[in-house]
């Protein structure tokens, strides 16, 4: 059992916050793709990659930065980092739940293979971006976003406008709630010599932030307008736009406790605008305005 919580800890089952935040965004796809009636199939697949992958992307992150996170205060007890697991024992780890996962997508169509390889490029590279531009949070963002396509195609094999306004939005969201998560660890990141957003932004990163999320915002509008959304929709977007606000207020210390509060509360941002997409389909139309 000791050993099995080492693996645990490395693929952060006990800290599902990530998974969720993948999660949402596929739903909303899934929502958009399905017209409110997605495959049961399909949900059960994707529910289960995002686990899957979440999971690798977790182990191959340690694995870039197994000689990293020990100078974070945050990071050190990490299973890599301490020797609990080896580097070896990572990366068998990542090729089991990759190889998983990619067993998933081969049981769905031509269009959303290729797309999955494309996913785990990303995922693979994200780790190690860290190290050659401050923008890590714009390719974890696109990892993060990539389900969007894939969920389309395995629905509807195609990949319209709305597809790639949805994938937008969410990696400008990643980007956001990423660099609130970079400024819990950014004065450590400074001294590892770690690149990231919140680095990058410095004394303008909660502006910066807000101009993320604001042009979350409006994308998630002309989603909302493509749709012809009910009302339901629109106060979900409300909703979202009111936990930004909130977010902002928490941020503008820079408190590093303060800031880890605002990242987790994107989970509830994303629960959010997937209950009001999905009322949009499941609600009768007088609850709502065409």
């Amino acid at each position: 059992m000791n050993r099995f919580d080492h693996y645990r800890a490395l693929m952060r089952m006990d800290k599902p916050i990530g998974t969720w935040l993948l999660a949402w965004p596929t739903f909303w796809a899934l929502l958009l793709a399905g017209a409110g009636d997605p495959s049961v199939r399909l949900v059960a697949v994707f529910a289960a990659g995002v686990f899957l992958m979440r999971s690798a992307g977790c182990v191959i992150n340690d694995f870039a930065d197994r000689n990293i996170d020990g100078k974070v205060s945050r990071t050190r007890s990490r299973p890599l980092a301490t020797g609990a697991v080896s580097a070896t024992e990572a990366l068998i780890l990542f090729a089991g739940l990759v190889s998983l996962a990619f067993i998933l997508v081969l049981t769905l169509n031509t269009l959303t293979l290729l797309l999955s390889f494309i996913a785990v490029g990303l995922a693979i590279i994200y780790p190690f971006a860290k190290r050659f531009t401050h923008l890590p949070q714009f390719v974890l963002g696109a990892a993060f976003s990539m389900a969007i396509p894939m969920a389309f195609a395995a629905e509807s094999n195609s990949l319209p406008l709305i597809c790639w306004l949805l994938f937008v939005a969410n990696t400008l969201w990643t980007v956001a709630y990423d660099t609130q998560y970079a400024m819990v660890d950014r004065e450590d990141d400074l001294k590892a010599g770690i690149k990231s957003t919140a680095v990058l932004f410095g004394r303008w990163d909660v502006g910066m932030i807000a101009l993320l999320q604001a042009a979350t915002i409006a994308l998630l509008l002309l989603v909302a307008y493509f749709i012809q959304a009910t009302a339901v929709f629109w106060l979900a977007i409300i909703l979202m736009a009111a936990m930004f606000t909130w977010q902002l207020w928490l941020i503008r210390s820079r408190d590093s406790d303060a800031c880890f509060r605002a990242f987790r509360q994107n989970h509830y941002a994303g629960m959010v605008v997937a209950i009001g997409l999905a009322l949009h389909y499941w609600l009768p139309i007088p609850f709502g305005i065409a």
